[in-house]
């Protein structure tokens, strides 16, 4: 039986990810399917002044929350799985998850973005693939926002531009 960690973020990509579980589900049923969701902590400065048990909460309905759609549509299609949450870093909690759960394989979606973005931005997905040695599959997401796609781009280059220019003055 092959182990899928499957990472659910909330992000409206996610749903790519969990049809292309379901597909690969309803050709091969000997899957086990591990959902996973990771909160990122709180600061220093915010845990200090919030109880324990009022943080794991808030933890616990944003990780509900995030899970929801994914549950709806394995369910939906008779698709067996386990929930996991942690509080982490996203990359590292994945890679530690996919190794103590002994998943065959990771299977993210990842949005679509250029070169130029890829490269500003730090990601989840990036820093996986670097962390663990379980395979990962890659399922992309939509295509990005004009922002994305032109905003930022030209932003960069906006600023490339003037620090060019001080540095020629």
């Amino acid at each position: 039986m092959k182990k899928l960690l499957l990472p659910i973020a909330g992000s409206p990509n996610d749903r790519h990810a969990v049809q292309a579980v379901i597909r690969r589900f309803l050709n091969e049923t000997a899957l086990e399917v591990h959902l996973l969701n990771v909160q990122r902590p709180f600061s220093w400065h915010v845990s200090r002044h919030a109880p324990a048990g009022l943080r794991k909460a808030h933890h616990d309905e944003q990780a509900a929350q995030a899970l929801a759609p994914a549950r709806e549509q394995l369910d939906r299609y008779g698709v067996p799985y386990a929930v996991h949450t942690v509080v982490g870093q996203p990359a590292e909690s994945i890679t530690d998850a996919a190794h103590r759960l002994g998943c065959d394989r990771i299977v993210m979606a990842t949005a679509r973005k250029n070169t130029l973005t890829r490269w500003v931005e730090s990601s989840v997905t990036e820093r996986v693939v670097e962390l663990t040695d379980v395979p990962v599959e890659l399922i992309a997401g939509d295509s990005m926002s004009r922002w994305e796609r032109y905003g930022i781009p030209a932003a960069i280059g906006a600023l490339l531009a003037m620090a060019l220019e001080m540095v020629a003055r």
